[in-house]
């Protein structure tokens, strides 16, 4: 099973520091640009089985209203798609979580996470045997320590009792922060490679970007794939599912 996780900046891509400032406009309304960077995204995403995407917006005024998810999935030949919005800006933003799969899920929840200005969320999937799943959980936490803190501490009472669960997503913390180690514990996680860094895309120094398994969970790969299509690096991890952890395509 092939997993990514990308956080695609709503799909702007950025290469140097000064984009923040000369692209911050694209943020906010719909440019030229953007239907050629989600195709290249589509194009990378398509050799997965499993993409969790954060930053991804699910149709406002400046995506052209459109659900960059449903787009994605749709260039890339994806079954099945969902996505969860946790920040709705009017017309002008809606701040969403997005996951493509190519195996049918028996069930997905969105939830909103805690933390003093609210606007994070989280997507839950669960696949295979309801008795015994595989979980998957697409994060993206706040900036602030104690914030994600209190999203992390949330997550883990939601998980902490699934034997095969896999946490992915932009967690804006870095291997050894206090609330990682927490999490880790608590879960029973693991981090394969936490030397990979992911951002910033130009010139990685830190990772903020993150696929956690737990050990009956058999990691053959993990990768940070270079490619300039957002500020951060996709990273991807191929797994080998247990015998007894049967999913339907």
């Amino acid at each position: 099973m092939r997993l990514l996780s990308y956080n695609i900046q709503v799909a702007i891509a950025s290469s140097k520091p000064h984009h923040y400032l000369t692209q911050s406009w694209k943020h906010v309304l719909p440019h030229a640009q953007i239907y050629d960077n989600l195709d290249q995204i589509a194009s990378l995403v398509r050799n997965y089985d499993l993409v969790g995407l954060q930053e991804i917006d699910a149709g406002s005024l400046r995506t052209g209203f459109v659900n960059q998810t449903q787009y994605l999935a749709t260039q890339a030949a994806f079954p099945y798609w969902y996505y969860h919005t946790h920040r709705r800006l009017g017309k002008l933003a809606r701040h969403s979580n997005g996951l493509l799969s190519r195996i049918s899920p028996n069930e997905v929840t969105g939830h909103k996470l805690p933390g003093l200005l609210p606007g994070r969320g989280a997507l839950i999937t669960h696949f295979g045997d309801p008795a015994n799943p595989l979980v998957v959980v697409l994060l993206h936490l706040a900036l602030g320590k104690r914030a994600r803190m209190q999203q992390l501490e949330y997550i883990s009472e939601v998980i902490k009792n699934y034997k095969h669960v896999v946490v992915m997503g932009d967690l804006n913390c870095q291997p050894g922060s206090c609330e990682m180690e927490m999490l880790l514990e608590r879960c029973n996680l693991i981090e394969p490679a936490a030397w990979l860094n992911t951002f910033p895309s130009w010139k990685p120094t830190r990772k903020l970007d993150h696929i956690l398994v737990t050990p009956s969970l058999e990691v053959r790969d993990v990768s940070v794939l270079h490619v300039d299509y957002s500020d951060h690096l996709p990273i991807a991890l191929e797994l080998a599912l247990p015998k007894r952890v049967q999913l339907a395509a």
